[in-house]
């Protein structure tokens, strides 16, 4: 979901960490063609930030003179089992 905050607008983005690959996922509604993956979670933020004003621009959502007016925001989620000991 899109949010406005005054000029700038904020695309949302899910990371899921994928336990067979070892690596966060991350795809959006809100940027059309977006998904990407990388091993740490920096490492996918710094992905997403070359690559959310590309898609958007290359979808003609985004003219370049609004790149500075945007933002997103990376809700991730990461579940592991615990074993206790016995």
């Amino acid at each position: 979901m899109l949010i406005s905050m005054g000029e700038a607008v904020v695309y949302h983005v899910q990371a899921d960490w994928d336990p067979e690959a070892g690596v966060w996922v991350a795809i959006s509604e809100d940027v059309p063609g977006l998904a990407t993956e990388a091993g740490t979670i920096e490492a996918l933020t710094e992905k997403l930030r070359t690559m959310i004003p590309e898609l958007l621009e290359a979808n003609q959502i985004l003219s370049p003179s609004q790149a500075e007016a945007i933002s997103f925001e990376l809700t991730s989620h990461r579940q592991e089992p615990l074993f206790l000991a016995s």
